[in-house]
């Protein structure tokens, strides 16, 4: 049996999570990956409330829908990022705004409480960010010291030890989507981070590849070095538009500008090479979903969610229990 497909539906949130279940069903979805924003899942209230769970749950059974991870990107990013700025104000409620601390402090018991939220659920995973202290410093100009970059990591260390424990306390697993803005962007700062937290079982990574290929980073050779870190998979495509004028920082330039030096496709139309890595996840023996982030600011979205579960279930493919040469030994004639 191929692994589920399911949608993550945080690009969705302007929809209430009944008129999007009736969507994904006729997209051909088997499920969702819940978002922790909108009236998708307050995490506060699953956290303390089993009934509201219950009720969370009994919707999902009544629709035949599929429920494997929930996530909390907003929250998670606030946990170690400066929030020295307003760009994060909507991340964290109303009264935080502003307040670099006070957002920080909302956030931690928010990723707490995504633990507990999916204990209720029933659920082993959270997706997620973690926001990073030293991302602004990735240039390395003005000079940033060896020192600098290792206390960013010892703070990212100090803030999630203590949410970790909550998590293993619920025996939830955190998985960090490993994304430029976060403390983990590539494979070395992936290892890195690991190191920072003493490699605790409790944190692995939601491997999303389109974030790997627009920065040259191999997305199959990710899943082999972290082949039982991988917790929860992202289908999600990117292409690179480097044509002499750009590069792959961006430009400044907004997602689906057609100068920008690289950028997010539904997913089967961009460059990203999924034949290799379903042989990858195949060979890791990954059996959990494969969730659609959808983002491609050229396209119609309900097209590109059909088109994109439709080209997931098709590329999916198990691993074969026999070698294709076995009819030829000794044993065998």
């Amino acid at each position: 049996m191929t692994r589920p497909v399911t949608l993550f539906t945080g690009q969705w949130a302007d929809l209430p999570l009944t008129e999007l279940g009736n969507l994904v069903k006729e997209l051909g979805f088997d499920g969702l990956e819940l978002a922790c924003w909108g009236d998708h899942l307050d995490v506060f209230e699953a956290a303390k409330d089993n009934a509201y769970c219950q009720a969370k749950l009994k919707w999902f059974n009544e629709n035949k829908l599929q429920l494997h991870s929930i996530s909390n990107h907003l929250a998670g990013q606030l946990t170690c990022d400066p929030n020295d700025d307003s760009r994060s104000d909507a991340f964290a409620p109303p009264e935080c705004a502003g307040d670099a601390e006070k957002k920080r402090s909302w956030a931690i018991e928010a990723m707490k409480n995504t633990a507990r939220a999916a204990k209720n659920l029933n659920l082993k995973v959270v997706n997620g960010f973690t926001g990073s202290p030293i991302w602004h410093m990735l240039y390395a100009f003005p000079p940033v010291s060896d020192e600098m970059i290792e206390d960013g990591f010892n703070y990212f260390a100090k803030i999630w030890n203590p949410i970790l424990d909550i998590f293993d306390e619920c025996d939830v697993r955190f998985a960090l989507e490993v994304h430029p803005t976060e403390i983990a962007f590539d494979i070395y700062t992936a290892e890195r981070t690991l190191e920072a937290i003493d490699h605790r079982k409790a944190f692995g990574f939601n491997f999303d590849p389109s974030h790997l290929h627009w920065q040259f980073v191999d997305p199959v050779d990710f899943i082999n070095t972290f082949s039982d870190r991988i917790y929860h998979v992202h289908m999600k495509d990117a292409v690179r538009n480097l044509n002499g004028k750009t590069g792959i920082l961006g430009s400044h330039l907004s997602f689906g500008d057609y100068r920008r030096g690289w950028d997010f496709r539904s997913v089967g139309r961009g460059e990203v090479d999924f034949e290799s890595i379903i042989r990858a996840l195949n060979r890791i023996n990954y059996q959990g979903p494969l969730s659609i982030e959808w983002e491609d600011s050229g396209m119609d979205r309900i097209q590109g969610a059909a088109e994109s579960c439709a080209f997931t279930k098709e590329i999916d493919f198990e691993s074969s229990q026999v070698a294709f040469d076995d009819p030829f030994t000794e044993k065998n004639r």
